[in-house]
């Protein structure tokens, strides 16, 4: 028995061996090019350098600073922002029910949480749902947005839940592939713009057809700019869909009704399916700034643009919940050929569902506590001081970075983020070329390593030819952002010195 089981332990070993001194069958000469092509700046080698750098101070690699500040993601838990009472009241229901039967819990809460496992398979978040979602939640979110919309009708149809508004964008883009006119689909989308559109089109192998923004008019969107852009690329790109992304991520501008209404026009005009990114709507701080909804605007203006083809997006990663770890979302898809509609429903049930957990997330959102309701005092006071100190953040942090020599920042007018110029010397811009980097990268590189600041280059979000920025987050706690803007600060001027 026992030169049996040696016999078998050499057997597996040197079949372990076999297997892996064969050629692979995937290698990256043969595996899809597309892939490879794609590139997603938020969690790229930078984030990837200074998830190391955190480990390396774990283990007692002595550093210039003792704790890495992650500024490169929205990620508002993280950064050390609470959740809201009421929303984890409601999934800690639903995913015990039990606790439906204790003192523990206000009523409203329970409400919600019975609410959506009657409209779960066996009473159970852990049951498949409907693969656009749970009915229930779609009818809240359709009864939400026209509410939003001062009481436009909102089809809860129309409605597709998503594991954040990431899925449901993708799942629509997908819709535009094809061979088409012998030309690649072409999609416009702002620059700057969020890298997942620039990464989802290199991998679907469609055409990135860029606008740019006017960072001198608070990256306002220009319809010049629209019209010279799509000029430029219609000779060699089938152009299907314009994205508008509003509050705007990374530039955190808000765009004005009548930016909205140039972008219909220009779309109806084009014949174009408009991509609605409205998963900032709630992260509106400046005075004088409003968030109108591209649907809203659209249906106001009356024919023939308010039968345009639009997918808008919501998600309950950003505003004041900041649940990123959760995955919910939804997309309204108002004005699609039914066909079409079947058709990306079909799509979507590959998946089977969405997190049922995410779609809670999401209802909770869409269906918040209302005046009279037991919780509604305390989730108003805590949406309120979180949007508040999401304001005041946003100002320090612009106001911080315009007093800094060689930075300029546009007001921080929404979303979460702070997208800066900066002015590097000669002698810097020299240095990063020899280094075979992109002079924002070679500044945001020197800066993590020098303070433990993790920032993302300009470059992974697009800029104009001869400009340079960077991306932070305004969503450290106020000691951590002081603490984070006074290293910056430092380093920028020794860097300045040092490239002098």
């Amino acid at each position: 028995m026992m030169s049996f089981r040696q016999g078998l332990l050499v057997t597996t070993r040197n079949l372990y061996t076999s297997t892996c001194t064969m050629a692979p069958t995937v290698a990256l000469d043969n595996m899809n090019p597309c892939i490879k092509k794609m590139e997603y700046a938020v969690r790229g080698p930078l984030v990837i350098r200074a998830t190391a750098i955190e480990k390396e101070l774990q283990d007692g690699v002595k550093k210039p600073f003792d704790c890495v500040i992650k500024a490169n993601i929205g990620d508002a838990h993280a950064m050390g922002n609470k959740p809201i009472t009421f929303i984890r009241q409601v999934l800690a229901l639903i995913t015990h029910p039990p606790l439906l039967d204790t003192d523990q819990f206000p009523e409203d809460a329970k409400s919600r949480a019975r609410a959506i496992l009657a409209g779960c398979k066996g009473g159970s978040v852990g049951s498949y749902s409907d693969s656009p979602g749970l009915e229930v939640i779609r009818r809240h979110v359709a009864e939400y947005i026209m509410e939003r919309d001062g009481g436009l009708e909102s089809d809860w149809r129309n409605i597709i839940l998503c594991a954040g508004a990431s899925e449901g964008i993708r799942g629509c883009l997908k819709l535009l592939t094809g061979p088409g006119t012998g030309k690649r689909p072409g999609v416009m989308i702002p620059i700057p713009q969020y890298p997942l559109y620039s990464a989802s089109l290199a991998e679907y192998n469609m055409d990135q057809v860029g606008y740019y923004l006017d960072e001198a008019r608070d990256w306002a969107l220009a319809l010049e700019a629209l019209e010279r852009s799509y000029q430029a690329a219609k000779e060699t790109s089938d152009i299907k869909a314009i994205v508008v992304i509003n509050p705007g991520n990374p530039t955190g501008q808000v765009l004005t009704r009548e930016n909205l209404e140039a972008v219909i026009q220009f779309a109806a005009e084009k014949k174009l399916f408009v991509f609605a990114d409205e998963v900032y709507q709630q992260n509106v701080y400046a005075e004088g700034s409003a968030f109108h909804s591209f649907k809203k605007v659209m249906m106001e203006m009356g024919a023939p643009y308010n039968g345009l083809e639009v997918a808008s997006f919501m998600t309950c990663s950003k505003g004041y919940m900041g649940e990123c770890g959760i995955r919910g979302g939804y997309a309204e898809v108002v004005n699609m050929d039914p066909e079409v509609m079947a058709m990306l429903q079909k799509s979507i049930s590959a998946k089977l569902c969405p997190t049922v957990i995410g779609q809670a997330c999401m209802d909770v959102v869409v269906n918040p506590p209302q005046p009279g309701d037991p919780s509604h005092e305390s989730w108003s006071g805590e949406v309120s001081a979180t949007l508040a100190s999401y304001a005041d953040r946003a100002k320090l942090v612009a106001d911080t970075l315009n007093s800094i020599e060689g930075i300029s920042c546009n007001t921080v007018q929404g979303a979460m983020y702070a997208f800066p110029c900066i002015s590097l010397p000669e002698k810097a811009l020299t240095a990063a070329k020899e280094a075979g980097q992109p002079a924002d990268v070679f500044y945001a590189s020197h800066l993590l390593e020098a303070t433990g600041i993790c920032i993302i280059p300009g470059s992974g979000f697009g800029q104009r030819p001869g400009s340079l920025h960077f991306r932070t987050t305004i969503l450290p706690q106020k000691e951590m952002i002081n603490e984070m803007l006074g290293r910056l600060k430092e380093f920028h001027m020794k860097f300045l010195a040092e490239h002098a």
